[in-house]
């Protein structure tokens, strides 16, 4: 086997669900700073690919490394702890609680908080990094609304804030434009792009628009049946043939 050499790194990562193969032996390695998209058709095993890699589903074989650790069977939580943030095509946030207190919870949700679980939370957890996210993320002006009253684009928003509150090295994001109107996706991926590399935060964002893809990778991964079918340049890998044909659909 290959010695990993990225922040994350695959060797032979594979996953099958009945007959239909998810992950097929993937070695793939992620450098410090890259910004990668991920495209592929529904079912390609793009989202299965990055959920094995935070915890959520187990491989039947091969390995994952995070900066150079092997965390493959690990839990979502222990993986976060270590660096690796996430968000989701659907956002996962605290409904009924306001933006601030989403940030909060999230903060003390990975960490150990002193004086013990009944300590307030403005107390247990720092304050300054909250309303320092917030602002990252052009949300301090909701920060004490509810988050279920949010439109989609700002929970897409504090979907991310949630996870970059806790400093992550590497941010994994599921369709962050999805459910939000082509007049805001650019926008929305702009204050996304600006807050990581403020940051300093490796990325890899699977998206299907396109335009965002141009404009905001800096490396593209096209993933065809469960394989990475190409990967490089943004614009060389657009116009590979089998990517015309099998993701793109032109």
């Amino acid at each position: 086997m290959n010695a990993p050499k990225g922040l994350l790194s695959t060797r032979g990562l594979s996953l099958k669900f009945g007959g239909v193969i998810a992950a097929d032996a993937i070695d793939f390695d992620l450098m410090p700073g890259e910004r990668l998209a991920v495209v592929g058709q529904n079912g390609a095993g793009k989202t299965t690919f990055i959920n094995i890699c935070t915890g959520y589903l187990k491989a039947d074989g091969g390995q994952v490394f995070f900066d150079g650790a092997d965390v493959t069977g690990q839990s979502p939580r222990a993986i976060t702890r270590l660096g690796v943030g996430r968000s989701f095509q659907l956002p996962q946030v605290f409904t009924e609680h306001t933006v601030r207190e989403c940030l909060l919870l999230a903060a003390s949700a990975v960490h150990r908080r002193p004086g013990g679980l009944w300590r307030p939370l403005a107390q247990a957890v720092n304050a300054d990094e909250v309303d320092a996210t917030l602002e990252l993320l052009q949300l301090m002006p909701r920060a004490h609304d509810l988050s279920g009253a949010l439109p989609e684009g700002q929970r897409k928003l504090l979907d991310v804030a949630m996870a970059l509150v806790l400093r992550p090295k590497l941010m994994i994001m599921d369709e962050p434009t999805s459910g939000v109107s082509s007049d805001e996706k650019h926008d929305l991926m702009a204050v996304v792009m600006k807050a990581l590399d403020e940051r300093q935060v490796t990325s890899i964002f699977v998206e299907h628009d396109i335009d965002i893809v141009r404009r905001y990778a800096t490396r593209l991964a096209a993933w065809i049946a469960g394989r990475i079918a190409a990967d490089g340049k943004p614009d060389e890998v657009l116009r590979d043939p089998v990517v015309i044909k099998n993701v793109i659909g032109e």
